[in-house]
């Protein structure tokens, strides 16, 4: 009898910019296959990984791993909920939200040593309008960048920052209220943002002390703000400390409904869709299963650093992240305040 654990990989094709056909020969190469079967299914239509990774669960596979993006990650995980099917990741996407949160290693080879460990630790996952998410969710100004970056035709981070900057010129606060068991409070808000993880991706970190397996979600509130409060802002949000903003509310709850003044799009792991006035919004603990690096009391928080500084720039020395990290975000608020005065 083969005691070999069985792996269907599930490939995106068109998600990230990274080449799937290195990836696959990596898989080949450096996949252990005295612990492993598997098996390849690349995607042909949108949802379709959805079909697969349900159906390889039906069929009792022990992994299921996602190579693309965390819209990707977010279709294969939904399948996999309350499932004894574990989800992999070889992250290749434009953010790589999870992945990240996890430590899992953004290069191929590194991925795929994770699953050589095989260890496997469960998370927690969250609804919003019964959709599935397993990093953030929410409304307002990133919900809205979610839709414009989706009929974009090209991807990335760049993409994503172009959409930001632009939009962010005429968007407008909108009035929320937020119920929870202890009654309904009021904001005007930028956004409101509901985190399972820690970040949106690129190590954009919304809410800096989400925790994957805590039972709760971080929810951050951007108020109104001024463009004198942008650099501080974009500083903190990649710096893990935007939750020590004065512009910023924050609060852990198990479920809250989001009320809003008309129908209109929100997010879930960075993909839009239309909801109603009122958006329920949850936790559901210890609902899938992922193969992750095995925490260790030392060096856990280094490798996060290290990973922090080294994401975007691959073998480049640390200091040179660091110093084109600062550039670029003193570009951003430079042709922020410039397009704001000229509009003036």
């Amino acid at each position: 009898m083969d005691s070999k654990k069985e792996i269907v990989f599930i490939v995106n094709p068109i998600s990230g910019t990274h080449s799937k056909e290195f990836i696959l020969h990596q898989i080949e190469k450096r996949l252990d296959h005295s612990l492993y079967n598997y098996t390849i299914r690349k995607t042909e239509y949108a949802g379709h990984a959805i079909e697969i990774a349900r159906q390889a669960a039906e069929e009792k596979k022990d992994i299921v791993v996602a190579i693309g993006g965390d819209g990707t990650i977010n279709e294969i995980g939904r399948s996999l909920i309350h499932t004894d099917t574990a989800m992999g990741i070889i992250p290749c996407g434009s953010g790589n939200g999870l992945a990240r949160h996890l430590h899992i290693p953004l290069e191929a080879r590194g991925a795929i040593d994770v699953l050589n460990q095989g260890y496997i630790k469960t998370i927690d996952y969250g609804t919003i309008d019964s959709r599935p998410f397993f990093c953030t969710c929410g409304v307002g100004f990133d919900a809205f960048v979610s839709l414009k970056f989706a009929d974009s035709g090209k991807r990335g981070l760049l993409t994503y920052l172009e959409n930001t900057l632009h939009e962010s010129l005429t968007y407008r606060p909108e009035t929320y209220e937020i119920e929870n068991s202890s009654g309904t409070v009021r904001y005007k808000a930028f956004l409101i943002a509901c985190a399972n993880a820690s970040q949106y991706g690129n190590n954009a970190y919304i809410a800096p002390q989400a925790s994957l397996t805590d039972g709760m979600m971080d929810i951050t509130i951007l108020e109104p703000f001024t463009v004198l409060d942008v650099p501080a802002l974009s500083f903190q949000l990649f710096n893990k400390t935007i939750d020590q903003n004065s512009r910023i509310k924050t609060l852990k709850e198990k479920k809250i409904t989001i009320h809003r003044t008309k129908e209109g799009v929100f997010h879930f792991d960075g993909d839009p869709a239309m909801g109603g006035k009122d958006l329920e919004v949850e936790v559901i603990s210890k609902g899938l299963k992922v193969i992750a690096p095995q925490k260790t009391k030392s060096g856990v928080e280094a490798f996060n650093v290290l990973q922090h500084f080294t994401d975007f720039i691959g073998s480049r020395p640390i200091t040179s992240a660091i110093t084109r990290k600062h550039k670029e975000l003193l570009q951003i608020n430079h042709n922020l305040l410039r397009r704001l005065s000229k509009r003036n």
